[in-house]
């Protein structure tokens, strides 16, 4: 007879955990975890892509150094936040990484564009490639990020409904921090093209 009361009170605690959004819970929390390890994973393809790009273009081309240190600049603070599963969870930590990464976009977007005006490197197969793959990984981010949003949209649904909110509160299931657009001003801003002052040797 204990062991029907046992397994009978197992069953009902199951079955109340499950309408209460407990699973849902664990279930969206590995479904944000991979999709930022993604978002992680394409930011590190796009940081390991760079040194080749700006080594390339400093072969090359007669530039500006101002736009290659600001990409070298922004890639090494981006490179410096250590990014972790748990970052999702802390929201300062996560803004200062989305502008890190923000300031790498845009210096990135400037670099390209300038880049353009440089006969040198459109002649250049090996930076066309490059330019090619770091396009690629641009739009690979992009659909991370927006797996991201939508696994991180569902969670922060589920703690704020009635009644799973209730099992949010009592495990400590905060929403998640999502990400919002960063330095647009200075991202859509076109770059300025110099070809008065040569690089530096």
């Amino acid at each position: 007879m204990r062991r029907v009361l046992t397994l009978l009170s197992a069953l009902i605690l199951a079955t109340s955990l499950t309408a209460c959004g407990y699973n849902d819970f664990q279930r969206l929390d590995e479904e944000v975890k991979a999709g930022w390890a993604e978002v992680l994973n394409q930011y590190q393809r796009r940081a390991d892509l760079i040194p080749n790009i700006v080594a390339t273009v400093k072969g090359e081309a007669s530039f500006e150094q101002d736009t290659l240190t600001k990409v070298i600049e922004a890639r090494a603070k981006a490179t410096s936040i250590q990014a972790t599963p748990e970052l999702v969870n802390d929201p300062e930590a996560f803004k200062k990484f989305q502008a890190a990464q923000g300031e790498l976009t845009g210096a990135l977007s400037r670099l390209m564009v300038v880049s353009e005006q440089y006969p040198n490197l459109k002649a250049n197969q090996a930076f066309q490639d490059l330019r090619v793959q770091l396009e690629g990984t641009e739009n690979r981010i992009t659909v991370a990020r927006n797996r991201y949003i939508k696994t991180v949209q569902s969670y922060n649904v589920l703690a704020r409904s009635f009644p799973s909110n209730l099992t949010a509160m009592a495990m400590g299931y905060k929403p998640k921090e999502s990400f919002t657009v960063q330095n647009e001003a200075q991202i859509s801003q076109p770059p300025a093209v110099n070809f008065d002052q040569p690089a530096k040797k």
